[in-house]
């Protein structure tokens, strides 16, 4: 999701309606919109990558790096909480996360998705229907959620998950992703920058997944026994298909077929293969190895660090955010969470909480206005308040999605139930809870 071409800050008042009314489709004389194929069609193709990226890319990153025993429980859930949450997105979350109302809460407008039309158009969806922005906005309130699971693989009941999704999605993901995308959003008045995700996606599902392991305890073996991948091969196919999907997601929330959305594909790709080299050294000098999990996992790294950045920052500092992300999230992982203790299964935390720190914080050093536009100033080209704000943004993502998940997680734990028995827990989720298996 993208603002970049609403004005605030020092535009403020008269400029800053100027802007947005120029954002805003033209009207043909009979009062339909006149929508722009080639955005329209870029759109339909971002929609269509960003959802690639949960089913089957998370769904194979993650299954490859469980055990054989869980490997279908695993992409299952995936599965399930795509078709979870586009219900919700469809009933109520879209109009919570993208509709008038206060600083901190949209309405009801687009309840049932009621009013949207073949013409309809969205203030912030520019030359396309808003019916393919809201797909669109819906693919990333998709891949937030699965991205939790991974904190709380192999010991979940399927049926908790299930009631987790759907009221995280709207106690968590539909407010934060209000304030920092709508126009009447608190955090986008502060003046936070994230342009595709960073704050909302990431840093949003990482700690929610954190506080998921913690509340859960730590698998049954949890450093005792040996809970390595068992099939690394998935995880890197899954990774590949985070990486080529990414595109949609960092380039297609420009809105548009534009330079804009040219740059933002180009610093995606930098960072990416930046994080990955920065991970891949940092690992072999510290245990004398490269992995092929530890390149994949740095890549995926550097695609989160870029999120927030992606439209207003150049090539240059792509590759700086890049390598310094890496680095970061390697340390989080392989020195940070053996000394917590926590059991985060699948690193949620330390790639995509700690990258989207990272990046956000980034954002506010490295924000070009010849990138983004003249509002759009980091602490590199005489802005330090930008970092300022963007810490701001930072905490009150961690303070809301930590406290309300926690709060949901204890109440289905004193009604359905959080975890699974340990006897179905030693047999394998796969069998225990859904009676397959993949020998």
């Amino acid at each position: 999701m993208t603002f970049s071409k609403l004005a605030r800050g020092p535009a403020g008042g008269l400029g800053a309606l100027a802007l947005t009314l120029i954002t805003l489709p033209a009207f043909a004389q009979d009062g339909a919109p006149e929508f722009d194929t080639g955005d329209t069609a870029w759109m339909l193709t971002s929609t269509a990558l960003v959802l690639l990226m949960t089913v089957p890319g998370v769904a194979l990153f993650y299954a490859g790096m469980v055990r054989k025993k869980n490997v279908l429980a695993t992409m299952m859930q995936s599965f399930a909480i795509t078709a979870v949450i586009t219900v919700v997105w469809t009933v109520v979350g879209y109009s919570l996360a993208f509709t008038e109302g206060g600083s901190y809460l949209g309405g009801f407008g687009r309840f049932l998705l009621g009013g949207m039309e073949l013409d309809s158009a969205h203030e912030l969806a520019g030359t396309i229907p808003e019916s393919v922005f809201m797909t669109f906005q819906m693919t990333f309130a998709i891949i937030t959620a699965a991205l939790i699971a991974g904190g709380m693989a192999d010991r979940m009941k399927f049926s908790a998950l299930l009631w987790f999704t759907a009221l995280w999605s709207i106690l968590v993901y539909a407010p934060i992703a209000h304030w920092v995308w709508a126009p009447s959003g608190w955090l986008f008045d502060e003046g936070v920058l994230d342009f595709a995700g960073g704050t909302v996606v990431h840093i949003n599902s990482g700690i929610a997944a954190l506080v998921a392991a913690m509340v859960l305890g730590p698998r049954i073996g949890y450093r005792r026994e040996n809970l390595a991948p068992h099939n690394v091969a998935f995880t890197v196919i899954g990774a590949s298909l985070l990486w080529v999907g990414w595109f949609g997601f960092n380039a297609g929330s420009s809105v548009n077929a534009d330079t804009n959305a040219g740059m933002a594909m180009a610093v995606t790709q930098i960072a990416a293969a930046a994080a990955a080299l920065a991970w891949m050294f940092a690992e072999w000098f510290a245990a004398k190895k490269p992995s092929v999990l530890g390149i994949a996992s740095g890549a995926v790294v550097g695609l989160v660090a870029i999120t927030p950045a992606s439209g207003f920052v150049t090539p240059g500092a792509a590759l700086v955010i890049g390598f310094i992300a890496g680095v970061v999230c390697y340390w989080a992982v392989a020195w940070l969470k053996p000394r917590m203790g926590y059991d985060d299964s699948l690193d949620v935390f330390g790639v995509h909480c700690i990258g989207g720190i990272t990046g956000a914080i980034l954002t506010g050093v490295f924000a070009n206005p010849a990138i983004g536009g003249e509002d759009y100033v980091g602490l590199m080209y005489g802005n330090a308040g930008q970092v300022v704000t963007q810490l701001i943004g930072v905490a009150a993502t961690l303070v809301w999605s930590g406290v309300v998940t926690l709060l949901i997680l204890y109440g289905l734990k004193a009604t359905v139930g959080l975890r699974v028995e340990e006897t179905q827990e030693r047999e394998g989720l796969d069998i225990a809870l859904h009676g397959e298996s993949v020998a």
